[in-house]
């Protein structure tokens, strides 16, 4: 039976192989894959969609459906093989000792039960204690987990929980029973990054408390820099480097873990001067795997006739605990040698204005009874007195999190939406009041955007090279069909996709493809500004490099303005020439990438700076956790919008940041709206710093 008393690993996978099986063939999803989690001890898992992470996962539950199969290897639990326990003791450990959290929160909530009879459910199956005791249990894991009102928390359903608060809720189910071994499977991307943050801390301390051990499967490096102890590296179901935060980040010996951190924008990397390099190639398809190393096609150490000429095993690193690589010429290799320089890119200088939005406001009325439209009407105050101005050639960046007005400004400005008040003009030309039906062809085809999900964007049905040829017909591009054939297939050579993609249809495309056709699409007529909605927050980050680089390039070469709508700051850094920073409607500071990252900041923006994980061991960041969610613009506070969130809020005398909106002061071009006092600004400290400055 189970061994609480276990005093080894709380969990150990070795050698484990799992295989989906469909009628043509077994589909290897993960091969002679090991890990070992210590009590206490947090593990992260990363690396690319498709490599097996979740599927390791599944196996651990013992949950991988009728077709998937542990082929060999074992998992042990507590020193028992999960393997060899039938329905009844899985059950127990399942919820109980073995607690899982998942990516989209709501599809472990039940939307017709109220979250205290959730919550209570949990010790009352398992240990069958009394409903009081378990309501008592239910009410301190949702105070535990920091949610405001845990009473009017426990007697609300889903819905009425904004997204960050209903993950608190699944990590408090998950946490009622405290199991020894919680899995969380990237539980934190469908989050704001302030959010992020705090569930990050939060997941932290309980941890701690609760002496609870993790896998934390992620493709976030910096998540994992900041969570766990440890980190295994997967690539294409193996386990390729395994050791800890410090082994792997500083001293990575297999060619994959390098590619990975050269493909994320650290500090210091830079558009024209040090760009990111992409991993080239394609990940390979699980029954297409190359012989001998998984990654040796896309490897810049790669020696055929030696790295294809066997199975390769892992190999303990000399002089360091538990540090072991799945690389054959791990110790060959210069892994401290610079990168070979790339091409620098010259800075395009920004030309004319282009777009200017000029006291920009968007409201929406809605009734207070939504459903049946009865009750006073109220007013949503999407977009606050938006003004700025984007130049010819130029990357703006506008940040901020879900609900402060990023995307509805798009909106008006695509002409999905007309303003309220206030002017957009393109070229001078007044826009704001005409909706994208009334606009000319050359309007609509100047302004084009780039949506956050390339899967929702493509038809389907359509191939590839006829969605492409259907832009340009209704941009009114070239006279003949065999005209619009030539410039499709430019397209296609513009964002370095091969022209026998023309035939292909959506669903032959991986994630990272199908946004290139999207690109390509977007720049169909020629566009002159592009908005791009998060263009590569869905997409894997070795994807990331190669689509950001490339939005980058046909903007160089097209002399497009790019509206970068985004939430990864580190993303923001890299390539956009000035960055406006959103709350609750309101610009709140606005100035060129290096005012904005550089103090002083705004406090939302020192806020958000600090949310941000960064995979890099020398950085060194100030701590700073936003208190509460973001106040509805159906009812945004008096004075500042910030005020409710603001730490800076008691060094401001009097009441001022409750009763007045603060005036936009400028310098050089630095744009701020807050009451803070020039003192207390200059006072101000770098939220991101390295070690060695």
């Amino acid at each position: 039976m189970t061994s609480p008393d276990h005093t080894g690993p709380i969990l150990e996978i070795d050698n484990l192989s799992i295989s989906f099986f469909t009628r043509l063939r077994e589909i290897p999803a993960v091969m002679d894959f090991s890990v070992t989690v210590q009590p206490g001890e947090a593990v992260g898992l990363v690396g690319e969609s498709g490599c097996g992470k979740s599927t390791v996962a599944l196996g651990v539950m013992q949950d991988l459906g009728v077709n998937g199969r542990i082929t060999g290897g074992s998992i042990r639990f507590r020193g028992r093989d999960l393997a060899t326990l039938g329905d009844a003791a899985l059950r127990d450990i399942r919820g109980n000792e073995i607690a899982m959290i998942y990516q989209e929160s709501m599809a472990s909530l039940n939307p017709a039960m109220k979250i205290g009879k959730q919550l209570m459910e949990v010790p009352r199956i398992h240990e069958g204690v009394s409903e009081k005791e378990a309501y008592d249990r239910a009410l301190q894991v949702v105070t535990d987990v920091k949610l405001p009102d845990p009473k009017r928390m426990l007697d609300s359903f889903p819905h009425q929980l904004s997204g960050g608060q209903q993950q608190r809720i699944v990590i408090a189910m998950a946490l009622m029973s405290k199991p020894a071994l919680l899995i969380l499977d990237e539980p934190t991307t469908a989050l704001d990054v302030t959010v992020e943050a705090a569930i990050v801390d939060l997941v932290k301390d309980l941890g701690k408390k609760y002496g609870t051990s993790m896998l934390f499967i992620s493709h976030n490096l910096g998540l994992v820099l900041e969570t766990c102890d440890r980190i295994c590296v997967m690539y294409s179901g193996e386990a390729v480097e395994r050791g800890s935060i410090g082994d792997v980040f500083d001293r990575m010996r297999h060619p994959y873990t390098q590619a990975l951190f050269r493909s994320i924008p650290l500090p210091g990397a830079d558009k024209n001067t040090r760009p990111l390099k992409a991993i080239p190639g394609n990940f390979p398809l699980p029954h297409e795997r190359p012989p001998g190393c998984n990654f040796g096609p896309r490897c810049d150490y790669f020696q055929k006739g030696r790295c294809d000429a066997r199975e390769i095993p892992m190999f303990d690193i000399k002089g360091y605990d538990r540090h072991t690589t799945r690389c054959l010429r791990h110790d060959e290799i210069d892994w401290d040698a610079p990168l070979a320089a790339h091409d620098r890119k010259e800075r395009s200088e920004a030309g004319d204005v282009v777009l200017r939005m000029d006291e920009l406001k968007k409201y929406y009325e809605v009734s207070a009874n939504a459903l049946f439209g009865g009750g006073a009407r109220k007013v949503v105050r999407a977009n606050e007195t938006l003004s700025f101005e984007a130049r010819e050639g130029e990357t703006l960046a506008i940040v901020g999190e879900s609900g402060c007005g990023k995307s509805t400004f798009a909106k008006v400005l695509m002409g999905l939406e007309t303003a309220t008040e206030g002017k957009i003009l393109l070229d001078n030309r007044e826009i704001q009041d005409t909706p994208i039906d009334k606009r000319g062809a050359g309007t609509v085809a100047d302004v084009q955007m780039v949506f956050q999900n390339p899967f929702d964007t493509l038809n389907p049905s359509m191939t590839v090279g006829r969605q492409i040829i259907r832009a340009l017909e209704v941009f009114g591009h070239g006279a003949t069909d065999a005209e619009r054939r030539d410039k499709m297939l430019d397209l296609l050579d513009l964002v370095k996709l091969p022209r026998a993609f023309a035939d292909r249809m959506p669903r032959q495309l991986s994630g990272g493809q199908k946004q290139r056709v999207g690109i390509a699409r977007a720049f169909a007529g020629g566009a002159r500004i592009v908005v791009a909605d998060e263009p590569v927050s869905a997409l894997d980050v070795s994807v990331q490099a190669a689509v950001t680089d490339l939005l980058m390039e046909i903007q160089r070469e097209e002399k497009a303005t790019l509206l970068f709508i985004s939430h990864d700051l580190g993303i923001v850094r890299y390539l956009s020439d000035r960055v406006l920073v959103m709350y609750l409607g309101h610009v709140v500071e606005m100035g060129t990438t290096d005012q904005v990252f550089s103090p002083p900041y705004h406090p939302y923006t020192e806020a958000l700076l600090s949310a941000v994980p960064i995979a890099d061991t020398a950085v060194e960041k100030k701590h700073i956790v936003l208190e509460g969610d973001v106040p509805s613009a159906m009812n945004p506070p008096s004075g500042c919008p910030f005020q409710t969130r603001c730490r800076w809020k008691s060094e401001v005398p009097g009441n001022l940041c409750e009763t007045e909106v603060p005036p936009m002061r400028v310098r050089e071009g630095h744009q701020i709206k807050c009451h803070l006092s020039e003192e207390k600004f200059a006072a101000m400290e770098p939220v991101i710093k390295h070690a060695a400055e």
